[in-house]
C-alpha cells in the first residue's frame, strides 16, 4: 500500500497514526460512480484491520448497485471541527465482495476477525449480529493520502 504522498508531507499521518486514525473512528464516506457517469458519496461503518477497510453495505443500496458494477472506490475518513483539528485520510482502489451477499452468518473464516472488530467498536457486541440486508466489502487501498492539521502548529 502507498503510503507516501506528494503533496502535503508535512502534515502526513505516520503509519502509526493512520493506524490509530482508522481504528478509532467509525463513519467514511464512499464515492462510487453511477452507471451513467454521476458520482455518488454515502456515510457507512466501517473497520479497518491494519491492512484492509471492512465497509458493511447494504444490498439494495445505490452504492451496491454502484460497486457492484465498477468496484473501483475512494473512500474518505476525517474528523475535526475548525481548521486546526482537521485530519483524515483518503483511501483509494477496487472493493471485493467478501462471504455471502446479503449475508445470514454463514461460516467464513475470513470475515471473522472484521466481524467481531466490527460488533465490538459499532454495537458492543462480541458476536455479530446479521440482518439478511448487509454484505461486507474489503478495500485493500492501492493508495492512501492523509493529513493531520493539528502538525501544522507543531515546530
Amino acid at each position: 500500500m502507498a503510503r507516501t504522498q506528494r503533496r502535503g508531507r508535512r502534515i502526513m499521518m505516520t503509519p502509526d497514526e493512520l493506524d490509530a486514525f482508522l481504528t478509532a473512528e467509525r463513519t467514511c464516506r464512499v464515492a462510487t460512480v453511477s452507471a451513467d457517469g454521476a458520482p455518488h458519496a454515502s456515510p457507512l461503518w466501517f473497520v479497518w484491520d491494519g491492512a484492509s477497510l471492512w465497509l458493511y453495505s447494504l444490498t439494495r443500496s445505490r452504492r451496491w448497485a454502484d460497486l457492484r458494477r465498477d468496484p473501483r472506490v475512494a473512500v474518505v475518513v476525517d474528523a475535526g471541527e475548525t481548521y486546526g483539528e482537521l485530519r483524515g485520510v483518503e483511501l483509494t482502489g477496487t472493493v471485493v465482495t467478501v462471504g455471502e451477499a446479503p449475508r445470514v452468518g454463514a461460516p467464513c473464516p475470513e470475515l471473522d476477525a472484521p466481524e467481531r472488530l466490527f460488533a465490538r467498536k459499532n454495537f458492543d457486541l462480541e458476536e455479530m449480529p446479521h440482518d439478511g440486508r448487509h454484505a461486507w466489502l474489503r478495500l485493500t487501498p492501492d493508495a492512501v493520502a492523509s493529513w493531520d492539521f493539528r502538525k501544522l502548529g507543531q515546530t
